[in-house]
């Protein structure tokens, strides 16, 4: 079959394409980004056509799905509907892929990527699997019987799916362009749970998990002793994080882990306890848990002169917390600069608190101008980065053009942090450092 994928730049788009080409089908796609993305490695790599305007011709049977990201009067899905040409919706299409193999749903409010990838990281070099991670990884082979998949609730997309087994890392509020509250997204995940037709592993230290009345077997897991597999003896250091499991009060395995701050270790207890259930020894999980390199854009480290960039997909004040916790973790000794380009008027308006506060933990905050491409700033009057930067202790804007305002940090450890692109950010400081050896 032919597909064409508009908004093939975005990770899941990006995802999406590369799984298609891998089954055998012919792919390609349109993007408004003309710069280059790290989402685009895998397309390039198995040479998926990426056009930029709308003068290439399409084949009539050719099967289109676009990004939400795209409005419904954008130029290139409008002559695709002039073209006749048949649409199907990205998370329908994604639906079909999960019916075809035991898929493995990775779902939660947060860390969905980084346990994503450590399932895909053991289950890949014990068992062979396929795998859609959001990072804009994404690989299939029609002889592997396992799909992991990060299952993403935003517009309810995962409702599309047909989970094996279920993962759920924990439920906040988030996406209130599309959810009306916390019960609304507890309702949804519920949905979807019961779903599952083998097992769920949920986080059992979310109170918003509890709340779900799960249709078949949960092993709940996390630091608290009510839960089936329990986390003890967690130390953390430099180099990462150790701890124990226990099951009750019996010794279930010790693992040593190179990722940092609590969150991590949540993550990886989700991948220990579902690869142990599909019967991978625990001394091959221990071993491949510990040379996990993790995934993009998660924590990913560069040493720029005497300073460390942390490029970090954070874009909900949890996240971020949890990422500047990792970087004191990591590096205590240093100071730590937040850097932060908010994305979605709705979600600055629903959490510039939160964002505070969590920018807060930092020396000092960065911010940029709110990042959004499917959200109309004239809908969202008065939202704006300013509604953050009012309430940092040491705050301030920064764009390409005033990135000298980091010139004189040595020996800091700089969390540049969003969901939207922030690599023309960090080239610019890069360029400016190189600038001034």
């Amino acid at each position: 079959m032919k597909y064409y994928c508009i908004g093939i730049k975005g990770s899941g788009m990006a995802t999406l394409a590369n799984i298609l080409y891998d089954l055998g089908n012919t792919v390609s796609g349109y993007d408004d980004v003309k710069e280059w993305k790290f989402t685009q490695a895998g397309l390039e790599e198995r040479h998926i056509p990426i056009y930029t305007d709308s003068t290439h011709s399409i084949d009539p049977d050719t099967i289109v799905t676009y990004s939400k990201a795209f409005s419904e009067d954008h130029k290139e899905l409008k002559r695709v509907k002039e073209l006749g040409l048949t649409i199907k919706a990205y998370n329908e299409i994604i639906g079909e892929l999960t019916d075809q193999f035991q898929t493995i749903s990775v779902c939660g409010t947060h860390g969905k990527t980084t346990t994503s990838s450590l399932i895909k990281h053991v289950l890949e070099a014990v068992y062979g699997c396929n795998y859609f991670i959001g990072d804009g990884s994404g690989y299939a082979n029609s002889k592997n019987e396992l799909f992991v998949i990060e299952s993403d609730e935003f517009n309810r997309h995962f409702l599309a799916y047909h989970p094996t087994y279920t993962v759920i890392t924990n439920i906040e509020l988030e996406h209130t362009e599309c959810y009306r509250d916390i019960d609304d997204i507890i309702q949804t995940f519920t949905q979807f749970a019961n779903r599952t037709k083998k097992l769920i592993v949920a986080c059992g230290d979310n109170e918003n998990i509890r709340k779900i009345a799960f249709q078949l077997d949960v092993i709940y897991y996390g630091f608290s002793e009510d839960n089936d597999i329990v986390i003890k003896n967690l130390v953390h250091n430099q180099k990462g994080s150790s701890f124990d499991l226990y099951e009750k009060d019996d010794f279930y395995g010790h693992y040593d882990l190179p990722l940092f701050g609590d969150h991590m270790v949540l993550n990886a207890a989700a991948c220990i306890i579902l690869c142990r259930y599909l019967n991978i020894k625990d001394e091959n999980i221990h071993d491949l848990i510990q040379k996990f390199k993790g995934a993009k854009r998660r924590f990913a480290e560069e040493k720029v002169g005497s300073n460390i960039i942390i490029d970090d997909y954070a874009h909900h004040p949890t996240e971020i917390k949890m990422t500047l916790l990792a970087a004191r973790q990591k590096y205590p000794d240093r100071k730590l600069i937040a850097l932060f380009k908010p994305n979605t008027y709705s979600r600055t308006e629903a959490f510039y608190h939160e964002f505070a506060e969590a920018l807060n933990m930092a020396d000092c905050a960065y911010l940029t101008e709110i990042d959004c491409n499917r959200e109309k700033q004239e809908e969202y009057p008065g939202v704006s980065s300013q509604l953050i930067l009012e309430l940092l202790k040491n705050g301030k804007m920064i764009n390409e053009q005033t990135i000298d305002q980091l010139k004189d940090e040595e020996n800091a450890v700089i969390c540049m942090m969003s969901c939207a692109s922030i690599e023309h950010l960090k080239q610019a400081y890069k360029d400016l450092k190189k600038e001034r050896e």
